[in-house]
């Protein structure tokens, strides 16, 4: 978001100028299993809205903020089901084409996404309906705090954040 705690915007950005600020906060961005287990967790789920005309125009991100402004009504906590996430993903997934952006979610009452992992877009490209979600990059596991890049490396423990076989790119 841009703006103040009275005057404030949903803007989406790159995945790369997203890595920038997860970095600069010590996060780092979901995999799809986090996603989904976010979803589960959120205090406010809202519908998804999604919008079919000029995608990549300001007066759409403006008009697709305001929907979701009406929807939470002020309602504070964990919120999802709003956009879908910029995501971490396995280098399959890229398809050999790592000038792409990872996206998922944006799920329905029901708790199905709309959005399956997708991997179409080039990195560059920004629409209405993604979104950033930072996740802070130490990982409580049985007591002890890990970077979580050391727990995607592990084999037994990586599936706790992913359910993607192979090589996960842990930045864009």
């Amino acid at each position: 978001m841009i703006g103040n705690a009275s005057d404030w915007v949903r803007v989406p950005l790159t995945p790369m100028a997203a890595q920038v600020v997860a970095d600069r906060l010590d996060c780092f961005l979901p995999t799809k299993k986090l996603v989904d287990i976010i979803y589960e967790q959120s205090k406010v789920r809202l519908n998804p809205v999604p919008m079919f005309a000029f995608r990549d125009s300001t007066v759409t991100m403006i008009h697709h903020h305001l929907i979701i402004e009406g929807q939470r009504k002020g309602r504070k906590g964990l919120i999802s089901g709003i956009k879908k996430d910029v995501v971490l993903c396995s280098e399959s997934a890229m398809r050999g084409k790592f000038d792409r952006v990872a996206i998922y979610g944006w799920h329905r009452p029901d708790g199905l996404p709309i959005q399956p992992l997708y991997t179409g877009h080039v990195n560059r490209y920004v629409d209405y309906s993604h979104g950033i979600r930072l996740v802070y990059r130490m990982v409580k596991v049985d007591d002890k705090w890990m970077d979580y890049r050391n727990l995607m490396e592990d084999p037994k423990l990586r599936w706790l954040i992913t359910d993607e076989q192979g090589r996960m790119l842990l930045r864009y």
